[in-house]
């Protein structure tokens, strides 16, 4: 096992086959010429500079701590590809997200392929103890071939759904029963990912809000509910290569604007969204996780596998938002002290508002950790409850962070002069831009200018703006939360303290209230509950 390079993931995005549709036009990820000039294509290049900071962290001795682990033979490999095994995982994986946040000044990305992984690991685990299946062996195989070529995989969770009509609730009820990805032939011949002949399934359907796709190498596809067994054919989980046939991106790529002379770290960040459709698509059985159709046991395990991702990825989210926070509250603060009013108390309350949000959001990511059991699979899974409040409080209050932003800055990052402007020897213009941007004498003009450039990126860009809502609504809504915390939260025992408060016979003593960890697997017995009910 080894640490791959961003040359290494280039490479692989370059090789692959043209499956992105983008301004009307089927493309390849690269800038469509040949030789030394061939290069990465510009509308990918701000996803792909993410990722280089993920590879480049993961190779810099400085950072080995928490973004490389030593496996028992004395190899390594990315955390980004690990298994969390213990408490120290938790914790480890929780501060890499935040270190790489940090450098980038944003999203790492690489969260999602990690969650559906580890996400993967216990559901396979249980579902074979529960059912005889052989998805865990499989999943093992893969998790090895990801960590060996040190690969970059995303989550494709979020079905389209079609109509929300309360008599379509069930995926199998759709007028259209594409509308949730599904299995429509088992048993196929075809070619396995080596080449070899193999037998396989057939799948059809599209996921949508899928980040990064274009740039992985890999996409994890979960189911996204919970499903029955009239629901058998939908409750399916596999991976593929990016550029597998059938697969069909449509990109929809973001990044900030572009600079002409001021060169910043921040200004290279971007991503790209996709509606992922496959489109009967053959899955070889070596990479099929779960399959509704080959044992009717397997269904149950749908709802719990997309609750699971959910689950860590929410856990990512206390590293991540916590690192968004961290990065808005230096920018803020910095540009507060450009504008000269840092040391107004209303600002000080502003700030301090920021990262007050920043430290319990980590603290409950801490906190689930070290709240954490570990599962009959051997793997480490964090307190559900706190991963749920980390994640809630964070999504609560982005946008109230943007907002301090925007007043601390004032309305100049919308109103900037072009960039070239400040650089014209014509009529003396770029001398008295320089002149009239200036706020704080201790700031140079061109200082000034480049913190303003970085504001009018966070607060104009139409990039920024999908990542605000990203930031309510990515690894769940706010409103998600609230059902998962509040159907796993002991309120009624939290209440038997009020009532001994207030004298209710019966409740004469105080009792002792100390709630009791919490994972996605007790829907698990809620479902099965229904399912039962609906029998009768």
């Amino acid at each position: 096992m080894a640490i791959g390079t961003y040359e290494q993931y280039k490479e692989r995005l370059l090789s692959m086959k043209p499956n992105v549709y983008l301004n009307g036009k089927k493309i390849d990820r690269s800038n469509g010429k040949t030789g030394a000039e061939r290069d990465l294509a510009d509308w990918i290049v701000g996803g792909t500079y993410v990722m280089k900071q993920c590879y480049d962290t993961a190779n810099d001795p400085d950072y080995a701590d928490v973004c490389v682990v030593k496996d028992p033979d004395g190899s390594v490999h990315n955390r980004c590809t690990h298994i969390n095994q213990s408490v120290d995982d938790l914790l480890k994986k929780q501060l890499m997200t935040r270190l790489i946040c940090h450098r980038v000044g944003g999203c790492m990305q690489r969260c999602m392929g990690t969650d559906a992984l580890n996400a993967l690991f216990s559901v396979t685990y249980d579902c074979d103890e529960a059912c005889g299946t052989e998805y865990h062996a499989r999943l093992q195989k893969y998790i090895k071939y990801c960590q060996e070529n040190d690969l970059v995989c995303n989550c494709a969770q979020t079905d389209v759904k079609g109509s929300r009509n309360p008599k379509y609730k069930r995926a199998h009820m759709q007028p259209d029963p594409d509308q949730f990805v599904h299995v429509v032939a088992t048993d196929v011949d075809g070619v396995d990912i080596d080449g070899t002949p193999t037998k396989g399934i057939i799948v059809r359907g599209a996921k949508i809000c899928n980040s990064n796709a274009p740039y992985v190498d890999e996409i994890i596809v979960n189911p996204t509910k919970f499903m029955d067994s009239e629901d058998a054919e939908y409750a399916v989980a596999f991976a593929l290569p990016a550029d597998w046939d059938g697969i069909k991106l449509m990109a929809l790529p973001g990044q900030h604007h572009k600079r002409t002379r001021l060169a910043a770290p921040f200004a290279q960040i971007g991503d790209v969204e996709s509606l992922t459709i496959f489109d009967n698509v053959f899955v070889p059985n070596s990479r099929v996780f779960m399959n509704g159709l080959e044992n009717e046991g397997v269904c149950r395990y749908a709802g719990y596998l997309a609750l699971m991702f959910a689950h860590y990825h929410r856990h990512s989210y206390t590293g991540c938002k916590t690192a968004v926070s961290e990065v808005i509250a230096s920018q803020a603060a910095l540009v507060a002290e450009v504008n000269d009013i840092a040391k107004q108390s209303h600002v000080r309350d502003k700030l301090c508002d920021i990262i007050q949000t920043a430290e319990l959001v980590f603290a409950a990511g801490q906190c689930s950790a070290y709240r954490s059991q570990k599962f009959p699979s051997g793997q480490q899974v964090p307190d559900e409850i706190l991963t749920n409040a980390g994640r809630r409080l964070a999504g609560h209050n982005i946008y109230h962070e943007y907002e301090t932003m925007a007043d601390l800055t004032g309305g100049v990052c919308a109103s900037l002069p072009p960039e070239e402007n400040f650089f014209m020897e014509e009529d003396n213009v770029g001398e008295l831009c320089n002149k009239y941007i200036v706020r704080n004498p201790a700031w140079s003009a061109e200082n000034t200018h480049r913190v303003m450039r970085m504001m009018e990126n966070k607060l104009c860009d139409s990039f920024e703006a999908a990542q605000a809502v990203a930031g309510v609504h990515g690894g769940g809504s706010p409103l998600m939360e609230t059902i998962c915390m509040m159907s796993r939260y002991p309120l009624e025992d939290l209440k038997a303290i009020a009532k001994y408060l207030a004298g209710i016979p019966g409740y004469e003593k105080c009792p002792r209230f100390e709630r009791a960890y919490q994972s996605p697997r007790a829907m698990l017995a809620k479902f099965d509950a229904s399912v039962a009910a609906k029998k009768k």
